[in-house]
């Protein structure tokens, strides 16, 4: 391509992205800001998935655990997506789930597979809308 052509092609680009941003700000669009929902909960802090160990029988214990709860179509999405940290055996369920219900299901799949003494459940119930 040409040189002008490139050029043109540029302004337009820079022309277009100013109109996107000066009708975002006039709709009263915000952007997105997860800060808030990205801090760490002091609660949480012992497991994270760093903590995660890289051994097969902790890698195979977190996994079919996973597998029980993603089996269950009943569950949200929230409880679909609970962290499930292994480590020695000991089980750590961290997250947010929609209900008690969805709590206690969680952590009996989880008791089922790792037993009742090795899980410790720090799942917390989303407040009502």
């Amino acid at each position: 391509m040409s040189k002008p052509i490139l050029a043109a092609i540029a302004l337009t680009s820079c022309f277009l992205l100013s109109q996107y941003a000066a009708a975002q700000s006039s709709t009263g669009s915000v952007a997105p800001d997860n800060a808030k929902s990205n801090k760490v909960d002091p609660s949480n802090m012992s497991a994270t998935a760093d903590s995660q160990a890289n051994n097969s029988a902790d890698i195979d214990l977190t996994k079919r655990i996973r597998k029980s709860v993603m089996d269950d179509k009943t569950l949200s999405t929230y409880a679909h997506n609970v962290k499930i940290v292994t480590v020695n055996g000991s089980v750590t369920l961290n997250g947010v789930v929609r209900s008690d219900q969805e709590k206690n299901a969680v952590e009996m799949k989880a008791a089922a597979v790792a037993g009742k003494a090795n899980v410790t459940d720090d799942l917390k119930v989303a407040p009502a809308k």
